[in-house]
């Protein structure tokens, strides 16, 4: 089994940045493409960001208007997802998420393993 573990989450104000980390642990060899997906309570989760198994293919979303970047460090098993020019609309909890394979999407639904959650707010 995989376990997901996001982190650096918080208040920030409009403008500014954030970077969101998600360790991988556990059977480590299924941690193929990796994600960020966000979601307001109340509403359908919406693809943020994806990555594939060998960096190669990277997938936004084409509101965030090139503001946020995924990396990989596959050495320590994290996902990073940096956030700049923040926006009262990114406030939402980020969740990591993988699949066991190595092609990158931009549908949630395809992902198996998935972290908890990070709170992210955007307010003055």
């Amino acid at each position: 089994q995989v376990q997901l573990k996001e982190s650096g989450g918080g208040l920030v104000q409009p403008g500014g940045s954030l970077r969101l980390s998600c360790v991988g642990s556990g059977d480590t060899s299924k941690l193929g493409a990796m994600a960020w997906i966000r979601q307001v309570p109340g509403k359908e989760r919406e693809f943020v960001a994806s990555v594939s198994w060998s960096g190669t293919v990277i997938y936004y979303a084409d509101s965030l208007q090139g503001r946020f970047t995924i990396t990989r460090d596959y050495g320590d098993n994290v996902m990073y997802l940096l956030m700049n020019s923040l926006k009262p609309g990114d406030t939402a909890i980020y969740y990591c998420a993988a699949r066991d394979d190595t092609g990158a999407t931009m549908n949630p639904e395809t992902y198996d393993f998935w972290g908890r959650g990070t709170q992210v707010t955007v307010s003055s």
